[in-house]
């Protein structure tokens, strides 16, 4: 399939023995905490569905992934689910334990929707045993000295909503979702100061209902995609409506109710590929400029003025593109006190006018191109991930981007990561060397560093991810995490090499 990095372009001219010796040099000698303002927080994030395990137990009811990942189980890579996954439902004092040790401030985790009200209604009941967890979970997290980061909705969405109304397809959900979200304000808000709604609204919509390659698996059958059902022309541009709806409902709450007295911030976490004109041409440069309205503005325009970019009521017609009336313009608009950043690649973009004669998707609508190589040379070295392509400088220009167009908002790093295949004959040994993934931390640390110098307000900082774990439609394939997991002898956590780096990276 792809072949694994194995040394990055101006890596490090020597293998690494030592953790602690392991500085590339990039204009920065010294780079490391103190590098960063003040109060700067660094963390590793991760999310329930990924890491819990635990699925069918204490009263949780069944999620899309709980649901799709076994009904549709030749979807996943390896045909695998997130039943048992990394089990921090029943380790999470260990793990917190070791990210503690590796000198983190912060740990940022996912609330399972249906494990804390199972058929997501709130009138149908609210499960205590999930509340008790997350209070475990949260006092545990204090008790380590790290500040809980919580995401509200990392994609779990209740079956019995999907079942009942087709669950972000329908505005019924904003009310559920709002509910969901108020109950997690009164139960955690007391301990929690920093909330995030929703995680990758872009990657949810597209993946789900244009791509096919996420649960619920929709998209239109012309784009023989084997998708189960679904339309790639509407159904995207319904569900992100939902979602920023929904999320606008949740700040509204949290703000009106709930921030006076427990003094929290709350906001929304966004991912962006760094779009890069294929060629100078000014249909190019253009193109890129469309790419990123119809993967970040598509969120931010609405947060920041009320409605869509322009480039998108422009090429999405024949009311395929919700529109805000007068109430939901004023609530979305201005609905954050922070964005939340996920970023990982970067693409050439190219102009695509040829897509104008096809049938309309989401994923033709902007008339571009998409490609990780120019002229035979990838924009980056691959990483496990057909899509992922190391372009440290993209963080840079992304943030720079955020800053100049977006009224130069409060951001946190909320992902930033790169993954190995999974290679079960290598040794333990080498399985922990993983010197690529330092290097690509070093270098993308580097450009937030140095966006920070030019003014945009970065106070925080996630890896993604703290373990290995369950990756969606790659199943347990590859590896994310800074500590390797072993799934074949209990679960067992190991330090890799980027542990031991951050760790020394990260001393007070």
């Amino acid at each position: 399939m792809i072949i694994g990095l194995l040394v990055l372009v101006g890596s490090f001219a020597n293998t690494i023995m030592n953790a602690n010796a392991i500085t590339p040099s990039y204009g920065i000698s010294s780079l490391n905490r103190t590098s960063f303002p003040k109060g700067f927080t660094f963390g590793a994030a991760s999310s329930s569905y990924q890491y819990e395990g635990a699925a069918f137990e204490d009263g949780k009811g069944l999620s899309l992934w709980d649901y799709y990942s076994h009904k549709y189980s030749d979807k996943i890579a390896d045909g695998s689910n997130g039943d048992v996954a990394d089990d921090q439902y029943h380790r999470y004092k260990e793990d917190f334990g070791i990210l503690k040790d590796m000198n983190a401030d912060a740990y940022r985790f996912s609330i399972a929707w249906p494990r804390l009200i199972p058929t997501g209604k709130i009138s149908d009941g609210v499960n205590q045993k999930g509340i008790d967890h997350y209070n475990k979970v949260i006092d545990e997290l204090l008790a380590k000295g790290l500040k809980p980061y919580v995401t509200i909705f990392h994609w779990e969405t209740p079956m019995v909503l999907e079942h009942e109304y087709g669950g972000f397809l329908s505005q019924s959900i904003v009310e559920d979702f709002k509910d969901f979200a108020e109950l997690c304000f009164k139960e955690f808000g007391d301990r929690v100061k920093h909330w995030i709604t929703l995680n990758e609204p872009y990657t949810y919509s597209n993946g789900g209902y244009a791509a096919g390659v996420l649960a619920p698996f929709r998209c239109s059958s012309w784009q023989n995609l084997s998708c189960t059902d679904g339309d790639s022309a509407t159904e995207p541009y319904t569900v992100t409506h939902n979602l920023l709806l929904a999320h606008a409902a949740a700040v509204n709450v949290y703000k009106t109710k709930y921030q006076a007295e427990q003094k929290g911030v709350i906001g929304i976490t966004l991912v962006c590929d760094w779009m890069v004109p294929y060629s100078k041409s000014e249909k190019d440069h253009a193109a890129a400029l469309r790419a990123l309205d119809f993967m970040f503005g598509w969120f931010m325009e609405p947060l920041t003025k009320g409605r869509y970019p322009l480039s998108m009521r422009t090429h999405v017609r024949e009311n395929r593109l919700p529109r805000f009336n007068r109430t939901e313009s004023k609530l979305v608009k201005g609905s954050y006190d922070f964005i939340g950043l996920n970023y990982y690649t970067a693409t050439y973009v190219a102009d695509a006018p040829e897509y104008r004669s096809l049938n309309k998707s989401y994923l033709t609508d902007a008339l571009v191109n998409k490609t990780g190589s120019r002229n035979g040379v990838l924009i980056g070295p691959q990483a496990a991930s057909s899509w992922l392509y190391v372009y440290p400088k993209g963080i840079y220009d992304l943030l720079v981007y955020t800053k100049s167009k977006y009224g130069d908002p409060e951001i946190f790093i909320t992902e930033n990561g790169i993954d190995e295949f999974n290679n079960a004959s290598l040794p333990l040994k080498e399985a922990l060397r993983d010197t690529q993934r330092i290097d690509y931390y070093y270098r993308h640390l580097a450009h937030v560093h140095k966006a920070i110098g030019v003014g945009v307000k970065v106070k925080a900082y996630f890896a993604w991810t703290f373990l290995d774990d369950y990756e969606w439609m790659s199943g347990y394939t590859v590896r994310f995490g800074i500590h390797f997991v072993d799934y074949v002898n209990g679960l067992k956590r190991y330090p890799k090499l980027s542990a031991k780096w951050f760790q020394n990276f990260l001393k007070k």
